[in-house]
């Protein structure tokens, strides 16, 4: 899996590294002036592996003599006590890019972690675990590809991503049916049409009028199930992808492996992942 540094995340690295005032570490410098060191990240936990190329982006953008190799694959399980990369470089320089680099690579490896267990949880099953828009504001494409990584899938990025009908919108415009019909009067014909049922009579509307994906949200799990068969045995009901939504965790996630859903979404995959521990040790000498 690779990660494309982009602009707004040499952004947020920036914004990071200016945010700690790395050039006045002045005990740093009291001990270790110019001389050259190794050192080690070590995971204190078990985890699951994501962020490496924005940490060695940070050690680089502080010094770029710093040297980075990677000992972990992104995505790869990663038992405690391993090593995840290593680096070289002026001592000085490591320890001003340390903290920076660890907070990136804790909250990374803390969401792919968190996913991964959330994906576990459903077992043997074709329903798709989904993050949410509910990501840390300025990283979302880092908590989305942290999600990636703990085998999980996106929902889309942002507004200009899909089409979701809420309440909001039906409230606007009087039903369902509406709401639909107005959106395919100016959205793009490639963006799919979302809508959000939280009742069982609303799902025959948003099948019949032309959903392309159907999210039940709130519902508890017989309600659910009763929504899924209600949609599957529409004429069009293959053609609709069913994703649930709401008061999912781990425990749930178990006992709805088998209602039939396509995806379940779940916004505590990146606002609610704790951070990893991970640590950085200097070798010996």
């Amino acid at each position: 899996m690779r990660l494309f540094l982009g602009p707004r995340i040499e952004r947020l690295i920036d914004l990071a590294i200016e945010e700690d005032e790395v050039g006045f570490d002045v005990t740093s410098a009291a001990f270790f002036g110019e001389r050259r060191r190794r050192a080690r990240l070590v995971a204190r936990q078990d985890l699951v592996m994501a962020g490496g190329p924005v940490a060695e982006a940070v050690f680089s953008r502080i010094d770029a003599g710093v040297r980075w190799a990677s000992e972990a694959d992104e995505g790869a399980n990663i038992e405690s006590g391993d090593v995840i990369a290593r680096v070289e470089g002026p001592a000085c320089s490591l320890l001003r890019a340390e903290r920076v680099a660890l907070n990136f690579l804790q909250r990374l490896c803390g969401v792919a972690t968190f996913t991964r267990a959330h994906v576990d949880a459903l077992g043997e099953t074709t329903t798709r675990v989904a993050d949410t828009r509910k990501t840390l504001p300025g990283w979302r494409a880092l908590d989305k590809y942290a999600v990636r990584c703990g085998g999980a899938a996106n929902h889309r990025f942002n507004l200009a991503g899909g089409v979701m009908i809420k309440e909001n919108h039906i409230a606007a415009a009087g039903s369902i049916a509406e709401a639909i019909g107005a959106v395919k009067k100016t959205a793009p014909h490639t963006l799919r049409i979302e809508v959000e049922v939280e009742r069982l009579d609303q799902v025959g509307e948003a099948v019949e009028y032309g959903a392309d994906v159907i999210m039940l949200d709130n519902m508890d799990d017989a309600t659910m199930k009763r929504a899924v068969d209600e949609i599957r045995g529409h004429r069009r009901g293959d053609e609709v992808v069913i994703e649930g939504s709401g008061n999912m965790d781990r425990a749930r996630l178990e006992n709805i492996a088998d209602v039939g859903l396509d995806v379940v979404s779940v916004g505590a995959l990146t606002h609610s992942a704790p951070a990893a521990d991970i640590s950085m040790l200097l070798d010996e000498g």
